[in-house]
């Protein structure tokens, strides 16, 4: 008898959750049963991840006492700096970030006290301290300094001051946090999946998150944000292109590209069928950079590569097709831009971390062997 195989685990029901789901009959995603559009429009991230962490909205209480924990932990650990000025210019800034996680575990007095209280606390310092990496990084590559953080700003605010030393627009702050809502959590996708199947050797939370981080970097997850800005990019941004002009432009790419048969990202997912329900919310974010920052070129690329993509394969846009250009409009650099998504899914992440350290099994599936009989020597 043949088994049956499973490719991609696609379809296979690995465990339970109560940390999010994606509603088929809303096609909303539910952050502990809340959809995440309405999180995004009311809440701020802190606020969404002390939800994740603890499956309840936080009290006034609760949100003044991490509001102050996480303010007393922003600044960039000197050994983690120190970890990365040794690594080159050139690297990716995931692996800036993959390393700095891990050096933050290497040297943390709880590295090993895999409690509830341990891990919510790393939890909430990972949260805090990860921002002054992606800030320091994107600094240090252009040749800038280092950027302390303010205490008196909030996440958001304080991630934009580290990284370009100046206060931002309300309109910009608002975009950033919306976006990092609605990246802070998505089931089992393939990193969190995998930050669990190292927690369930019992292995520690920084192990767990590095080896996400890991999962994290390649194009077919997190790094398909960057992969829609380089195909802006390669189409050519021009400043000075009408909206219109730039949407045919695009448009004319994208047939030419599904014609040759490449891979275009930021197109379709494997769990919504009726369309990303993130997208709504981070295109109202874009279309504010947009308006904000007077380039609406940028969203005529961004019209006509839709446009094509629906008409000659009807499949809609996923979240990082708009997150890209509008971390871009930002002022982020490309290659910077999964960085940000660690940042917001250190949140789901822990979440995942916590809740299968509470009821731990060993994942270890079984595999169908295809190679050759037994021989001998």
């Amino acid at each position: 008898m043949t088994e049956q195989i499973y490719k991609g685990l696609a379809g296979v029901v690995a465990d339970h959750t109560a940390v999010s789901k994606v509603n088929p009959e809303s096609n909303s995603l539910l952050y502990r049963g809340y959809p995440v559009q309405e999180l995004a429009a009311k809440l701020s991230f802190e606020e969404v991840a002390l939800l994740l962490w603890n499956g309840e909205l936080p009290s006034t209480g609760e949100k003044d006492e991490f509001r102050a924990f996480e303010r007393s932990h922003r600044a960039l650990d000197p050994r983690v700096r120190a970890a990365i000025d040794l690594l080159p210019l050139d690297c990716h800034p995931m692996d800036v970030g993959r390393t700095a996680v891990s050096v933050l575990g290497a040297n943390h007095p709880l590295s090993e006290d895999s409690s509830p209280e341990a891990e919510l606390t790393k939890a909430k310092e990972l949260f805090a301290a990860f921002p002054a990496v992606v800030a320091y990084d994107q600094r240090r590559r252009r040749g800038l300094e280092l950027v302390e953080p303010r205490e008196d700003l909030d996440y958001s605010q304080n991630f934009l001051w580290m990284t370009f030393g100046e206060e931002a627009p309300e309109e910009v702050v608002d975009a950033f946090r919306v976006s990092m809502v609605l990246y802070a959590e998505h089931s089992f996708n393939a990193s969190t999946f995998t930050a669990r199947v190292v927690t369930s050797t019992l292995a520690d939370l920084h192990s767990a998150v590095t080896a996400a981080i890991g999962a994290l970097k390649g194009p077919l997850h997190g790094g398909a944000n960057e992969a829609v800005m380089h195909t802006f990019e390669e189409i050519g941004i021009d400043t000075a292109e009408t909206r219109e002009d730039a949407a045919a432009r695009a448009k004319a790419w994208m047939e030419q590209a599904l014609a040759e048969k490449r891979k275009v990202m930021g197109f379709g997912h494997r769990v919504y069928k009726s369309g990303d329900s993130r997208v709504p919310t981070m295109k109202q974010a874009l279309d504010a950079m947009v308006e904000y920052y007077g380039r609406g070129e940028l969203m005529g690329l961004y019209d006509g590569l839709e446009a094509a993509m629906g008409e000659a394969k009807n499949i809609l846009p996923n979240l990082d097709y708009p997150a890209g250009p509008t971390y871009h409009l930002m002022g982020f650099d490309t290659e910077m831009f999964t960085p940000l998504f660690i940042a917001a899914r250190i949140t789901g992440w822990t979440a995942h971390i916590a809740e299968q350290r509470a009821d731990n099994a060993l994942i270890r599936p079984l595999s169908a062997y295809n190679g050759p009989d037994e021989r001998h020597l």
